[in-house]
């Protein structure tokens, strides 16, 4: 089963989406993490969920 950790952002209102775009672009080339989900606010605020996998070595004898 795959486990993963997320990352939360929040985006402000004030931010061009171009700016969003490029923070997202950055997390997701240097990071490994891809985006599981964007919730726009009425305020035009976004709450971003980002994730990746979480990678557990396994121990051998």
């Amino acid at each position: 089963m795959l486990e993963y950790s997320y990352l939360v952002l929040r985006l402000p209102r004030e931010m061009s989406r171009d700016a969003a775009r490029q923070i997202l672009t950055e997390h997701a080339e240097y990071g490994d993490w891809e985006l599981d989900r964007l919730r726009l606010y009425p305020d035009g605020s976004r709450r971003v969920w980002l994730r990746r996998k979480v990678i557990r070595a396994v121990r051998t004898l």
